[in-house]
């Protein structure tokens, strides 16, 4: 009796092992069939952007973008179709295009002679004729069509004349090769990121022929001129700027003015202090919508609407409460109210105001980043929707009844046929002092809740900027290699109202370390994360935080600090964005340096234990490289393991051009790996089986 009985349990056995292995082969072969998402996809990802409406309501133009791999950029063209999706195609070389107020030619920008973008029309009849409208030595902004057709506004940097510097150096001997003469630097900001050096001079409005010919200067002045608006007669442009004597040391100040084109009069239409600007016109032309806030010294500001007559008067607040910064906005037809978008909690979507004030009413809801960029006469909205799966594409959407968002582009369907992203899920939690933070975390393709993941901690940059629920190629790229990527929206973070980003005045970047430390003990809880690899890494303000953070703790494997500021006190004065920064401080640091130094994550480098990578574009202006550099040698001075990546061809960032985005990707996992740790035990089996 014994016998059978063995060889019933060794056959048992054996089928219970080939069955776990089949099961095992099942599940590995699974996880072969799950398509993941590669890095040279991006090389195939397309772009979409600034869809606009013919004005009989028949077809949309919008600008789509892709890589060039040869020359290692982005190209833009113009697209055309009709508005429901259909007849979708390519139209013309260039960006940005505009209907004409008639709907018989679009302008556009592209470059032409003799250098730079140039405006151009195509008329769009069968024949389709372009003519390059502008030939100008300086590229021309925010081209706007006059309401009859026959002309085009635009601003443009004109230079100032020839300083008196008339030194008396003695002439150089005939055939002498002397080094060139030295650039002569007067104005407080005289460089710019993804520019450099400015010329001397400002920016001014112009109008031209829209058949072409030479253009004119509206205004003059050492002022600049920006955000452009025809009344609907045309006999008049609105625009802001500052036109007071030292305008460029005046802190959150703007007004709005009008000029009048034929006679170049300009009249003041706001006098409160504080900043006003982006004035936009009624459509009966007797009321100017424009976003303003009383002047305050908080770091951070969310403009509040107003609406006042066309001259100037009556002034009027008419957003009420409302705690969100709004963006897009566009008068409804009948001149009732204005439509706009509002970025909070993560989502982007659209509301409507009446023009009398009040509570803003909800348009389109949804798990989204939506915009507004154009409106038929009968309410058919266009825009671009990005959510966590969907790359941003072009939609159409009533506004009467946006409960159904028609999804016109499926420009990278294509690609992304097939690909298993990664899922995307929410995460909210405390704080250490009880502040609620939301966040995000992306877990790999065949995601199997009882392993243990690294997971790479990815800070945003602003500071008060906002991470949401929009498609992002490198967080899902990082995932299909097996990465958990937290992302949240620490105190500062802007789409969570004035109060919660003005916690950090005075303050950053200490107190949104802790909301982010505080999101990776609240996804370490879920008993996925394998906390012997855990890595961070962040860009600008990001930069700074992950500076921050291996300086007050070693529990990240290693980080990747990219485009930071490590020194506050040199920052100041060599960011091109320096009079802001000069006032984020309570005093300037030649008056007492002590906040500056308590606030730079130079000061607490030997507390650095963390192998440390940092990566900045060598042409950055925002964030000077000089700041990495500082980093770079206190962390060789301690024998903290450090490498400095100077990105070519690179400003503030380094994913401009397509090869760099892909180099961050890869050197920032590269630096991870090499630097990784014994993995974490996997958790213990809890199934109940046993002997």
């Amino acid at each position: 009796m014994k016998r059978p009985l063995i060889r019933f349990f060794v056959a048992t056995c054996l089928l219970s092992a080939f069955s776990f292995v089949a099961a095992a082969q099942e599940m590995g072969a699974q996880d072969q069939e799950i398509q993941r998402l590669k890095l040279e996809t991006y090389l195939d990802f397309e772009r979409v952007s600034n869809p606009r409406i013919s004005p009989d309501g028949k077809q949309v133009l919008y600008t789509r973008r892709w890589v060039n791999k040869m020359e290692d950029k982005w190209e833009s063209e113009v697209w055309i179709m009709k508005t429901d999706g259909s007849y979708n195609r390519f139209l013309v070389k260039g960006s940005d295009a505009q209907w004409s107020p008639s709907g018989d030619r679009i302008l556009f920008t592209a470059p032409g002679e003799p250098k730079g973008n140039q405006i151009f029309v195509r008329w769009m009849d069968a024949e389709g004729a372009v003519s390059q409208v502008t030939r100008l030595t300086q590229s021309p902004s925010d081209p706007t069509w006059a309401p009859d057709g026959k002309s085009i506004a635009f601003t443009m940097f004109v230079d100032a004349p020839n300083k008196d510097w008339n030194i008396d150096l003695p002439r150089p001997p005939k055939g002498a090769d002397w080094t060139p003469s030295p650039k002569i630097v007067e104005r407080l900001r005289w460089r710019r990121d993804r520019v450099g050096d400015l010329p001397d001079g400002h920016r001014h409005i112009f109008t031209v022929p829209a058949e072409g010919g030479t253009p004119r200067q509206i205004t003059s002045g050492d002022w600049d001129h920006d955000g452009i608006e025809f009344t609907p007669d045309g006999n008049f442009i609105l625009f802001d700027g500052l036109r007071v004597e030292n305008a460029e040391l005046a802190y959150r100040e703007s007004e709005i003015y009008k000029v009048e084109v034929a006679s170049g009069e300009i009249t003041q239409l706001t006098t409160r202090k504080g900043p006003d600007g982006n004035p936009l016109v009624s459509p009966d032309g007797r009321k100017v919508a424009y976003l303003g806030r009383d002047w305050t010294d908080d770091p951070y500001l969310v403009p509040q609407i107003y609406v006042m007559g066309i001259d100037g008067s009556h002034p009027r607040l008419i957003s009420g409460g409302f705690d969100r910064r709004p963006g897009d906005l566009t008068w409804a037809a009948d001149g009732s109210g204005l439509y706009f978008t509002s970025r909070s909690e993560g989502r982007a979507n659209v509301r409507f105001l009446s023009a009398e004030g009040g509570s803003s009413k909800v348009v389109t809801q949804g798990e989204h980043l939506i915009s507004l960029d154009a409106v038929a006469p009968g309410g058919l909205a266009v825009g671009t929707r990005s959510a966590p799966h969907d790359p941003a594409d072009i939609v159409a959407f009533n506004l009467k009844d946006a409960s159904q968002i028609r999804r016109l582009t499926r420009v990278n369907d294509d690609i992304l046929n097939g690909i298993t992203l990664g899922q995307v899920n929410e995460i909210v939690y405390e704080s250490s002092d009880g502040l609620e933070i939301q966040g995000w975390y992306i877990t790999p393709p065949g995601f199997d809740p009882s392993r243990r993941y690294k997971m790479i901690l990815q800070i945003h940059g602003g500071p008060h900027g906002m991470y949401g629920v929009g498609f992002n190629f490198g967080w899902q790229e990082h995932a299909a290699n097996d990465y958990v990527v937290l992302y949240t929206n620490p105190r500062g973070s802007s789409g969570y109202g004035t109060e919660f980003a003005n916690k950090i005045k005075y303050a950053y970047p200490s107190k949104d370390y802790d909301d982010l430390m505080a999101g990776v003990d609240a996804l370490i809880a879920k008993g996925f994360i394998d906390e012997q690899n855990m890595y961070v890494t962040g860009c600008s303000g990001g930069g700074v935080l992950t500076a921050w953070v291996v300086g007050h703790t070693d529990r990240f494997a290693a980080a990747s600090s990219n485009c930071p500021v490590i020194d506050w006190v040199s920052f100041v004065g060599t960011t091109d964005g320096n009079l802001y920064w000069y006032k984020n401080f309570a005093k300037f640091p030649w008056e007492d340096a002590s906040e500056h130094l308590r606030r730079s994550p130079l000061t607490y480098v030997g507390n650095v234990k963390t192998p440390t990578m940092l990566m900045t574009g060598v042409k950055d202006l925002r964030t000077p490289i000089a700041q990495t550099e500082e980093f770079y040698h206190a962390l060789k001075m301690l024998g903290v393991p450090t490498a400095m990546i100077r990105f070519n061809d690179e400003w503030h960032g380094t994913g401009r051009n397509p090869s760099n985005f892909m180099r961050t990707q890869l050197y920032l996992r590269h630096w991870f790996e090499r630097h990784s740790r014994s993995p974490s035990p996997e958790p213990a089996d809890t199934t109940g089986g046993g002997d």
